[in-house]
């Protein structure tokens, strides 16, 4: 009896953070009940092993049956006696272990690794470090402490590379087809390539790269969160290097990609270091969800399968590369932990064994036969898009992988021309939205071809995975056995499968709209504007231009300046400020505070007094007009809510004084005067980008308010830093840049307009006055009043 075997061992098991482990810890616990299970789990950042294991692993829905069975306090109990976590991780010579976890260690009487990375787009040193040091360093560790447990290494079937016809359960170098390569040069060589690129990645012309990446991306931000920008496009970069590398490297050895290449290498470091260590080999194919175990369906995070089912239910997808005929060899995720349990309790042999789980020998699954199944139940079950309207799934093209590659990069290329084109234009918006629509499209191409260079060589592999083992042991095994730890792939019947458990479990883990017609309840701008305007916020912060007014700072200038200019003079002015236009966009893209400061210097030598007189009147004429009655009334409606508002904006005091009832503070940008005239100089930093966002800092410490109830409403990505210090940002008429950050994290996004009938001129100019004085217009060289 499998249960019994196992009775009253210790068994240490990694992995199980992620999706196939998951499953076999909860297979160990409820029906292996006797045995003991130690846990290496990598300690967080934030978060202690004991943590994880409860928040990550625990929590899971896989152990709801469990939970039912047992209830809360007795699932408690039972796992707080069976399982002990022990910090640590693969990835580090000794697995990282202090003391205790070395005797721990050392007590146990089997180890399942399961850990890896099982990305197939992993970087080069990351696969190498995990998948293939990984199990050498068990084995080096148990050698060192003078143990020899049984160890189940978990590989795959894909260690078999590139290659057609029968792959039988033999050692990777027993295979004729096998190219000879030192896996130590190997682990060397990608330890190199990351030094090599890390390097790259900082020379001057790749900095300069990527600060003009992160400008493009985020605009006048503001210093800290441009610097931030480039980090993260550096480290991005490098990462994609690394993956570039693993791909390549993996590719002229043979290999689909670095996950296959760094697990056919690393079973064969483990075989030469194992020592005293008896070994065997677990080799899943493709992992997806559960056939039955705990509950039929069950699944944890999207494997290789899901997200292509997806893109091509949304219509997103219409060809992929592979062979109608060829076999797309899945085996659901409770077969292989059965196997592994098995196996386990069966005990070493003499020699490394290898045991094989899939299902293309015994019991195919065909491409063709797939892909018609998809069809027709997402035919019968179709999504819906966002106006509650079915989505007609296309008809599958089986395209060759170098065609699709080459139409989706075409189209990528297309699409990003085109943002670029509209990323220079002024748009804000509801016209912003079109280039973010862009941005949607050329990342939903750019996404199917990842799939295609990521899966692409999966879904044309023509190779034929021997199960000679792995049923041998099914046939060794009691019918209670067989019932209780089934692997046998031929119980499989795929087209119930695939129609009754896979499809509907993935449809759920996306989260697709599944329902027809408009939404029922709130929608989820309504959600949001009733949690920003909830009781327990504490304050509302707003930015002026373009989002309490449709104005700016060249606008009240050119009211102010034209207001005492003959006609003949205003006429001029307005031709010479168009003229200025493009100059001013680009400095003010640029460096917010920048712009402000040379613009602000054409108020040097004007009086005081004249400006407060003409700027009165501004407001009534200009301020109102291009106000937002929208946004006028959300900052009543804080108010309404006990919230207190603050105008933080980098428009001058003088301009923004009559607000002064509308809200509780404002703070603007003071310009110094001199003997009863501006200077055209500043008193101090304007409160745009990060300068900006301290500025909220200093004044919710100030009045004893918490920032993460805060509420900040502004229009573009200089703002950015304000937006991101409150928790719950707003962005407002954006421009491009802006709407598209705001649409990938989520913020709520408000379209505010001027009140119908409201003036639109190109420049403002202002109502000449009719009372004259003889004085010369200091705002305007040579103006006269």
């Amino acid at each position: 009896m499998i249960a019994d075997s196992l009775a009253g061992k210790r068994l240490f098991i990694t992995g199980t953070t992620g999706f196939l482990g998951t499953n076999l810890l909860e297979r160990l616990l409820r029906s292996v009940p006797d045995c003991e299970l130690v846990l290496l789990v990598r300690a967080g950042r934030r978060s202690t092993v004991e943590q994880r294991l409860a928040r990550e692993i625990l929590k899971n829905d896989a152990f709801d049956r469990l939970r039912a069975e047992l209830g809360k306090e007795g699932f408690a109990e039972m796992t707080a006696r069976r399982i002990t976590a022990v910090a640590g991780d693969v990835g580090r010579d000794g697995l990282g272990l202090d003391a205790t976890g070395r005797e721990l260690f050392a007590s146990c009487d089997t180890i399942i690794h399961s850990a890896a990375t099982v990305s197939f787009d992993s970087p080069l040193d990351s696969a190498v470090e995990v998948n293939l040091m990984g199990p050498t360093r068990i084995a080096q560790l148990c050698n060192e402490l003078g143990v020899a447990p049984h160890l189940v290494a978990v590989s795959t079937c894909y260690v078999a590379g590139n290659r057609r016809g029968n792959a039988p359960e033999i050692l990777v170098d027993e295979s004729p087809f096998f190219v000879d390569v030192d896996w130590r040069g190997e682990v060397e060589g990608a330890r190199r390539a990351r030094r090599d690129a890390d390097a790259e990645s900082r020379t001057p012309e790749k900095l300069e790269q990527f600060r003009a990446g992160a400008h493009r991306e985020l605009g006048a931000a503001g210093t800290p969160l441009l610097a931030e920008k480039t980090e993260a496009l550096r480290i991005k970069w490098v990462s994609d290097r690394m993956v570039e590398t693993g791909r390549a490297r993996a590719g002229s050895l043979g290999w689909p990609d670095a996950y296959a290449y760094s697990k056919a290498l690393g079973e064969r470091a483990l075989i030469e270091n194992r020592g005293a260590v008896p070994v065997s080999i677990v080799r899943p194919s493709i992992i997806e969800s559960a056939l039955a175990e705990p509950v039929p369906g069950w699944i944890r995070g999207f494997r290789m399968a899901e997200p292509i089912i997806i893109s091509y239910a949304r219509g997103l997808l219409k060809q992929f590369p592979g062979v109608p005929e060829g076999i797309v060899d899945v085996i659901p995720v409770d077969l292989v932990s059965a196997a592994i349990i098995a196996v386990a309790a069966k005990g070493p042999e003499p020699a490394p064994e290898v045991i094989q789980v899939a299902s293309g020998s015994r019991n195919p699954l065909h491409y063709r036969r797939l892909v018609d199944l998809v069809s027709d139940w997402f035919g019968e079950h179709p999504l819906y898009d966002t106006k509650g309207q079915p989505i007609m799934v296309p008809k599958w093209k089986f395209s060759g992988r170098g065609d699709v590659k080459d139409q989706l990069r075409r189209a990528t290329k297309s699409l990003s021309r085109a943002e670029s084109v509209l990323g220079a234009l002024p748009l804000r918006g509801r016209q912003a939205e079109f280039g973010t629509s862009l941005e949607e499209k050329r990342e939903e191409a750019e996404r199917a071809l990842g799939y295609v260079e990521i899966y692409g060589a999966y879904a044309e592999c023509e190779a034929i995975y021997g199960l000679d083992r792995l049923i041998a042991l099914w046939d060794s095994h009691s019918a209670e056995d067989q019932r209780d730890f089934c692997f046998d792939p031929r119980v499989i019947e795929w087209d119930s499968f695939v129609r009754e458990i896979h499809l509907p479990s993935v449809v759920k883990q996306a989260r697709v709209r599944t329902t027809p017609g408009g939404k029922v309840g709130p929608t989820r701008e309504q959600r949001l504007r009733a949690q920003v305007l909830a009781p327990e916020r504490q304050f509302a912060a707003f930015d002026l231009e373009n989002t309490l007014i449709a104005s700016n700072v060249v606008t009240s200038y050119a009211f102010l300046a034209t207001r005492r200019l003959p006609r003949a003079e205003r006429i001029k002015f307005a031709t010479s400020l168009i003229s200025e236009g493009p100059s001013l966009l680009s400095l003010d893209r640029k460096d917010r505070s920048d712009f402000l400061r040379m613009f602000y210097r054409r108020y040097d030598g004007a009086p005081v007094e004249q400006i407060d007189e003409d700027a009165a009147e501004m407001f009534s004429r200009l301020i109102i007009a291009k106000s937002f009655p929208a946004a006028i009334r959300r900052v009543r409606a804080h108010r309404a809510a006990g919230h207190r508002t603050v105008l933080i904006t980098g428009a001058l005091s003088f301009v923004v004084k009559p607000l002064e009832p509308l809200f509780d503070d404002i703070i603007a940008a003071e310009m110094a005067v001199d003997r009863g005239v501006y200077n055209g100089e500043l008193r101090s930093v304007p409160p745009t980008g990060e300068s900006r966002a301290q500025v909220l800092f200093d004044y919710a410490e100030k009045h004893g308010l918490d920032v993460s109830e805060g509420v900040a409403y502004a229009d573009s990505t200089s703002d950015l830093p304000m937006l991101e210090a409150v928790g719950f940002p707003v962005a407002v008429n954006p421009e491009t840049r802006l709407a598209t950050l705001a649409r990938k994290r989520g913020w709520l996004v408000e379209q505010w307009e001027k009140a119908p009938g409201a003036p639109r001129t190109l420049i403002p100019i202002g109502p000449r006055r009719t009372r004259t004085g003889g004085l010369a217009n200091p705002l305007v060289p040579g103006g006269r009043a």
